[in-house]
């Protein structure tokens, strides 16, 4: 069982790399060369990525629900074959409606293959040891843009955007078809039956309980804000007359903040209740997003990155623990379906809300500072995300 364990961590860990870098960071990288190629508007174009993340959103409903009852092995690798599938759809679209829907079934590939089943998996396998094996994989999955975002720049050097996305469609089926298949092999256990303080976490009536709905919101809002600070920090920093060397560099180093914070996070459960450390991670994002918007020079704003990329690197730990920390893990699946949908749906409009918040506000600096006004709220919020009836003490 041990081993079964480690091959499945490991094999996850492979997957949530690939599928991340080939069907998420390849598309910046390759964006404007599509555009120059086909004429195809980029507005159109990100359009399609946007579809598809809410594709994604809808699908991952049932997606839990399957991984409740059988189990990853063949729900992912099935997505793992669609995600190749669409991916040579992509590189062979004749027109922007070919495209857009080759897209669109990739979303239904991403709800199949992303961090929301995979956290499902290993929170059933490893039980009580649960935290460090998403630590592990969120870890993983945080090298995807470092590995493919130059694999994909190097492959399209040599290739026209079409050749390399069949290429990524090749590396894709390559890793994660077998690794799905033969890595998450481990039966499946039963679900455990709900502890003393999850008796009533029929999930039903939580997902229309109060602290659900307030779970709901408050982590859409602030992963609403959040993206929107990764999307906008270069043209936030361009604003301030900061060169887009230096600013990649500043981004970057946000991404290393959100490994250390990952690395962190273990020994924040220790010390913390489930109220108070989501609260708490929830504040630092909203501090560090205004103070990125408030600071106004370079090594301040760096230093603000930094930290906010800890802040980021927690929370996606919070969301993949949230419901098991509350209601137990016996209908996992199903209720971080519901909860990932409105997250991801959020996420994928952060990119145009975020530019819109600019030209309304009149500048980036305006925006970041509502951005994180908006999270202070959902800070305050999750306080009402912990279940009075069903959590002890120590919970609450």
């Amino acid at each position: 069982m041990v081993e079964g364990r480690r091959r499945a961590l490991a094999a996850l860990c492979v997957t949530q790399i690939t599928s991340w870098g080939v069907l998420y960071y390849a598309f910046p990288v390759l964006l404007t060369e599509i555009n120059t190629a086909t004429g195809w508007s980029l507005p159109w174009l990100t359009a399609a990525l946007t579809a598809s993340q809410l594709v994604s959103a809808l699908v991952g409903i049932p997606v839990g629900r399957w991984l409740d009852r059988y189990g990853p092995r063949v729900v992912m690798t099935t997505g793992s074959v669609l995600a190749v599938g669409s991916l040579i759809a992509v590189a062979l679209a004749p027109s922007l409606a070919w495209f857009g829907t080759a897209w669109a079934v990739a979303g239904i590939a991403m709800g199949a293959v992303l961090y929301p089943p995979a956290f499902a998996a290993l929170t059933r396998w490893y039980g009580p040891d649960r935290v460090r094996a998403l630590t592990m994989v969120t870890l993983a999955g945080g090298l995807a843009s470092t590995v493919f975002a130059p694999l994909t720049a190097m492959l399209s050097a040599h290739l026209d955007w079409r050749g390399t996305y069949l290429a990524l469609a090749a590396i894709l089926g390559v890793l994660t078809v077998p690794a799905h298949w033969f890595g998450l092999r481990l039966p499946w256990p039963p679900a455990p039956r709900p502890g003393a303080r999850h008796h009533s976490a029929d999930p039903a009536r939580v997902a229309r309980s109060r602290a659900f709905l307030a779970l709901v919101v408050s982590l859409s809002v602030a992963a609403f804000a959040t993206f929107a600070v990764v999307i906008h920090l270069v043209p936030l920093l361009a604003e301030r007359g900061i060169g887009t060397a230096t600013a990649a560099v500043a981004l970057g180093l946000g991404g290393a903040g959100q490994v250390a914070g990952r690395l962190g996070y273990a020994a924040l459960t220790r010390r913390t209740t489930v109220r108070a450390r989501t609260a708490g991670i929830l504040l630092a994002m909203a501090v560090t997003t205004a103070l990125l918007g408030v600071f106004t020079t370079v090594a301040a704003l760096v230093v603000a990155a930094v930290v906010a990329g800890m802040a980021r690197g927690m929370f996606t730990l919070v969301q993949a623990t949230a419901v098991t920390e509350r209601w137990g893990s016996t209908h996992y699946g199903r209720l971080t379906g519901l909860l990932s949908a409105p997250l991801t749906v959020t996420m994928a409009l952060a990119p145009l809300a975020g530019a819109a918040l600019a030209e309304l506000l009149g500048g980036y600096a305006v925006t970041f500072v509502l951005l994180g006004a908006l999270t202070v709220a959902a800070s305050v919020l999750s306080l009402a995300s912990v279940p009075t009836t069903s959590a002890p003490a120590a919970t609450r």
